[in-house]
């Protein structure tokens, strides 16, 4: 599962920095899903965005330190309280350094 790879230095952050892509599933549109996991990401120090998707799903892209990413994935498996999360589908990759914050993409 996910993308086999070395850490990519990245101009402009410290360290091997890396990107996680998460699609999720289950009630997580209507209930915060996004607003608590921007708040999420930036208590853990990431950057990236996060949207609803047309179908239901919630799509993340987080970049940051493994360990922080990975406790980004452990939240995201159960979400905020009003959340109903039924799966996570995680991916990934090299670090782009494209992000400066975490956003929520609207629209």
């Amino acid at each position: 599962m996910g993308l086999t790879h070395e850490p990519t230095p990245v101009p402009g952050y410290p360290g091997n920095m890396e990107r996680l892509r998460l699609v999720v599933t289950g009630r997580v549109q209507g209930v915060a899903f996004r607003a608590h996991t921007q708040a999420e990401a930036a208590r853990l120090g990431l950057v990236g965005w996060v949207r609803n998707l047309p179908d239901g799903t919630v799509e993340l892209a987080a970049e940051g330190p493994r360990e922080a990413l990975e406790a980004l994935l452990a939240w995201a498996r159960t979400g905020p309280s009003m959340a109903r999360v039924t799966g996570v589908e995680p991916a990934w990759g090299p670090a782009t350094g494209a992000h400066a914050g975490f956003s929520i993409v609207r629209g």
